[in-house]
């Protein structure tokens, strides 16, 4: 495919139906934005050599009006001499330096439009691939939170969540039997001093609730 015809079609192509029809959204994206700068890249390449070729033709068209004028002073010594012959020679020969200089002109011309489509395709062409790098950088953000949302769902579903999970339920019962070993180890052991008065005070409690309820009780009896 040409450059031109490629330029015509990715400046026609629609970035979002592209996407919606492939199956790699992602990798799509990335092979537009490659072509998009390559088709860029050979574009201005294409201008470069069209404004080189521009420049080489205007030195020959200097060259030639100079060999134009050339002639004419050649025609004016065969005429002061009388050699009207040789002065016609000259002036065709001037004529044929003038053509070729208009036909360069008309090539410059010509080159001028071509360089005008150029600068517009580069102008189209740079505003497609903002548009898909655009696009690239939302479907890579939209990507990354989807991978991140699967990531945390699959720990929460998983089974490296359930066995996590199960290893903390062995390690509760570890946790009970040790306990369990500890309070049996104090079974039928004589009570220290601070648990020995713990005790009084807790009675103390007991019996002034108790004392509480009775005369509770004495005061509907009464009523």
């Amino acid at each position: 495919m040409g450059i031109f015809s490629r330029t015509r079609d990715i400046i026609a192509a629609n970035v979002t139906d592209l996407l919606d029809r492939a199956e790699d959204p992602s990798k799509m994206i990335r092979m537009i934005i490659l072509e998009m700068e390559e088709t860029l890249v050979e574009v201005r390449a294409s201008a470069a050599r069209t404004i080189a070729d521009q420049k080489e033709m205007r030195r020959h068209i200097v060259k030639l009006d100079g060999l134009q004028e050339g002639w004419v002073e050649k025609a004016q010594l065969a005429l002061s001499k009388g050699r009207e012959d040789l002065a016609k020679a000259a002036l065709i020969e001037k004529q044929k330096a003038g053509d070729m200089a208009e036909q360069l002109k008309a090539q410059i011309t010509v080159l001028d439009d071509a360089l005008r489509a150029s600068e517009a395709d580069i102008a189209k062409l740079q505003s497609k691939l903002r548009e898909a790098r655009a696009r690239q950088s939302s479907l890579m953000t939209r990507m990354e939170s989807a991978q991140n949302r699967l990531r945390v769902r699959e720990m929460y579903a998983g089974e490296k969540v359930q066995d996590a999970f199960s290893r903390f339920d062995q390690l509760e019962r570890r946790v009970d039997f040790a306990e369990g070993r500890a309070d049996a180890m104090s079974l039928g052991a004589p009570k220290t001093l601070e648990e020995e008065i713990a005790d009084l005070q807790a009675d103390d409690k007991v019996e002034a609730e108790l004392e509480a309820l009775k005369a509770a009780q004495a005061r509907k009896s009464e009523g």
